[in-house]
């Protein structure tokens, strides 16, 4: 299998990006990885490491999308950019999957245009893993989409579900649509309209349910609009740093609590652990054809190293079958709101 990298997009590319991939090459003889970018810098980044791994090539990109970058108007404009030339690989079938902590906007939307959605598929969406109490749940999406029809957020589900089952071994996954309220008539005329289309999908859809009630595990899948979902990944993110930080603030001041907070130093690591954006890597593009992941800006090395074995892991599952799949079974229901 071959994984192209965006060498060039993140805060700490490409030093990051590259050992990330050099990790990722050695722990996976097999895979062939891609790195995409400027050769030179790309170039000197793999002998400052030592021994660069035979599964590791250069693929030549001059130009670089810069995060203040306009998403639709620098693919364009900059063709022969990173991201671009990395999606454009994978069109070609000459790698399998992306991986790209670059500019985000730009990732969606150069996939849509050179690798392009699955049948049937109208808009992707991004499908992030959030722990619970009993596990976690996937929230879709979390930014590729901020302008939602009913539609776009009902084939949502159907993707998310599907990646449930077949990735994380959960036979019949809980939908639940993010809203203010329970209530069948709370929320705007999107949230109402969805309501409608999951309550007649061949899903497990389990109806409304609050932000708060995320991580109680209510729901294996929770559905929204992408600038919603993409406020509370980053409130989420936020909220974790800032309480594990003041706990620890909290507890130097008294000699007992420090005692107590070094007793359970393996809980709170365990912790940190599970809320690590690092631990997962990155996070899939559901509804592209092909495989793209898409990684924190601030990924280091563990990061991306963590992000091609995703890529690999959702490429031997062939995922996207599963998803046309099930897209299939719902055809009627998407031909009359179409």
């Amino acid at each position: 299998m071959r994984i192209a990298v965006d060498a060039m997009g993140g805060d700490k590319a490409p030093q990051e990006i590259v050992k990330g991939s050099v990790l990722a090459a050695q722990q996976v003889p097999d895979a062939e990885i891609i790195l995409v970018g400027d050769e030179n810098r790309i170039k000197h980044e793999l002998c400052l490491g030592g021994t660069i791994p035979k599964n590791i090539t250069i693929h030549h990109a001059a130009q670089i999308v810069g995060m203040e970058d306009p998403a639709t108007h620098s693919i364009r404009q900059k063709i022969n950019s990173s991201i671009t030339q990395s999606v454009e690989l994978v069109a070609k079938r000459k790698a399998d999957a992306i991986v790209s902590a670059g500019h985000t906007g730009a990732t969606v939307a150069a996939a849509m245009l050179h690798m392009k959605t699955l049948k049937g598929i109208r808009r992707p969406g991004i499908a992030i893993s959030l722990p619970t109490l009993h596990g976690s749940c996937l929230i879709i999406d979390a930014g590729a989409n901020i302008s939602c029809k009913p539609l776009h957020l009902y084939q949502y589900g159907i993707m998310a579900s599907t990646v449930c089952k077949h990735l994380m071994n959960i036979e019949n996954p809980k939908v639940g649509l993010l809203n203010i309220g329970e209530e069948d008539a709370k929320g705007n005329d999107l949230v109402r309209e969805t309501f409608s289309l999951l309550s007649n999908a061949h899903l497990n859809f389990i109806g409304n349910i609050e932000s708060r009630e995320i991580f109680d595990g209510k729901a294996d899948v929770v559905v929204c609009e992408g600038f919603v979902g993409n406020v509370i990944l980053k409130f989420a993110e936020g909220m974790a740093k800032n309480l594990l930080t003041t706990i620890k603030a909290e507890s130097m001041n008294r000699f007992w609590a420090k005692l107590g907070l070094l007793l359970c130093k393996p809980v709170f690591q365990s912790i940190k652990t599970k809320m690590d954006f690092a631990e997962y890597g990155g996070v899939p593009l559901l509804g592209i054809n092909g495989i793209c992941i898409i990684c924190h800006g601030r990924s280091d090395a563990r990061t991306i190293q963590n992000a091609i074995k995703a890529a690999l892991k959702l490429t031997k599952t062939e995922i996207n079958e599963y998803i046309i799949s099930e897209l299939e079974k719902s055809n009627t229901l998407t031909a009359e709101v179409a």
